[in-house]
């Protein structure tokens, strides 16, 4: 881009709806596979009727149009109405993401728009040109944009990142999408924690032994080998998702229910999170991950992490919150186990040791919340079994994550949305361990990973496997 950025800030009007939605990377499959469908979802359900300009290096606005209907018969969307609302507001801008020329057609294809919303779904690597043209050629002023995780590679990366675009964007018009924030069951976390007042006095290190969230995915990387490679478990799910279900479990309660209120209390706790060193973590590959295409031959990337965080905080002080994920697992969930402290005595001398009471919430693919307990098994002998009292929710009328995000970024609610400080905290817990010098171990694929995933636990924990439920093998 030919030119210097002046520093002047957009200026959004906090509760002012955007006017005209913009998707870079319109070819790509992130707009086929997400961003078409949740545009026609919003149609459909929220009447969403901006206009729509895709940008993308090559097609036109007829391929554009075919694209986006095959993007819905594949996902199933069988609305001809909002399949053809859709198309009818599609308008299209083709050139470089780095030609200023580009962004200077898209102001003229804006028209009388002020507030446009800006969606980046390109490379990261192209974020500091993109947010530059938009400034230059006047787009983005009174704008908004959203922008695709990874944010950034490590802390330094990622503080680079947010002073480019704050020399543009301000942070209220500043949306970092981490699709994980918009599902049903991890709002679901929130809700049961802070609407059920029988918790509150059992969260925290005199009730709670140890908090596991587990995540692991049976498939392999397929044809993402080239991203993978450049990314590992650490940066792909834990760095966000995973820590951001952290900061949801182990938050204080906010002060309302403003976004403000919610970020400010994620952010003490990830702030509080002791930064991984070598000994917290077990990292693995897959057999067979480096015959992958895009794979490097000699890759030291791993597909699989065990890790044990320390939250120096009162209410969490000595309570291990340990992390496990990876591919080619024997399933694919994401579950949390909340294990309670055991009772201090056995009133009833039974000698065999037995699991402690817990709390587990499923978050995927179904959604349930269980209390695990000890009841009396019938009989005249006081001797115990283990049961469980299940809620599971799947109503199926949860709007798709996407959906729910763009809809609420073109509202200028940020509820669901990393702030900067978030991002920051997040990549200062793993920085120290993004080197890939500690050991790689391999595993067999369907396995729960390498054997030495165990040294990261206390003595007395283990792992706790999650299960194969009905819908998991109906889906397959």
């Amino acid at each position: 881009m030919a030119g210097a950025r002046p520093k002047s800030r957009s200026a959004s009007e906090p509760g002012e709806p955007s006017d005209a939605f913009i998707f870079f990377g319109a070819t790509g499959d992130l707009a086929y596979k997400q961003i078409f469908p949740a545009l026609a979802d919003l149609i459909r359900d929220e009447g969403f009727d901006l206009p729509i300009i895709g940008v993308a290096r090559s097609g036109d606005l007829d391929s554009l149009k075919e694209r986006a209907r095959r993007s819905l018969a594949e996902h199933g969307f069988t609305d001809a109405a909002a399949t053809q609302a859709l198309t009818d507001r599609l308008r299209y801008v083709k050139g470089s993401d780095e030609d200023i020329e580009t962004f200077r057609a898209l102001r003229r294809e804006l028209g009388e728009a002020r507030h446009p919303l800006h969606y980046l779904a390109v490379p990261p690597a192209l974020f500091g040109e993109v947010v530059g043209c938009l400034q230059v050629s006047g787009c983005a002023a009174g704008a908004r944009i959203i922008v695709e995780k990874p944010f950034g590679r490590d802390l330094a990366s990622a503080v680079a990142l947010n002073e480019t675009i704050h020399e543009v964007f301000a942070e209220p018009d500043v949306f970092r999408i981490d699709h994980y924030l918009g599902k049903e069951p991890v709002q679901n976390l929130v809700y049961f924690r802070f609407a059920n007042s029988f918790l509150e006095p059992l969260w925290n290190r005199d009730h709670v032994a140890s908090v596991q969230i587990n995540m692991p995915e049976a498939m392999d990387v397929a044809d993402r080998g080239a991203f993978y490679d450049q990314a590992g478990a650490i940066r792909d799910v834990v760095q966000n998702h995973l820590l951001q279900v952290v900061s949801l479990l182990a938050m204080e309660p906010p002060s309302g229910h403003t976004p403000e209120a919610i970020r400010n209390e994620k952010y003490k706790v990830l702030d509080s999170i002791r930064p991984l060193v070598p000994d917290d973590l077990v990292r693995g590959q897959y057999r067979g991950y480096r015959d992958t295409k895009g794979v490097a031959a000699d890759s030291s990337v791993e597909t699989f992490v065990a890790l044990r965080l320390h939250i120096d905080s009162w209410r969490w002080a000595g309570v291990p919150f340990y992390i496990r994920t990876g591919k080619c697992l024997p399933v694919t969930a994401t579950e949390v186990l909340v294990e309670m402290k055991r009772p201090p005595q056995s009133l009833f001398g039974e000698a065999q040791q037995r699991d402690a009471d817990y709390f587990r919430f499923r978050l995927s693919p179904d959604m349930s919340i269980s209390l695990g307990a000890l009841a009396k098994k019938p009989g005249e002998a006081m001797a115990g079994e283990p049961v469980e009292l299940l809620a599971s929710h799947e109503s199926g009328s949860e709007r798709p994550p996407y959906q729910r995000l763009i809809g609420d970024a073109s509202r200028g609610d940020q509820s669901l949305f990393a702030g900067e400080d978030l991002v920051e905290a997040a990549w200062r817990v793993v920085n120290g361990v993004l080197d890939d010098k500690t050991p790689l171990n391999v595993y067999e694929l369907g396995t729960w990973g390498p054997p030495e995933a165990a040294g990261v636990l206390d003595r007395g924990d283990r792992w706790h496997d999650p299960v194969a439920t009905p819908r998991m093998a109906a889906s397959k």
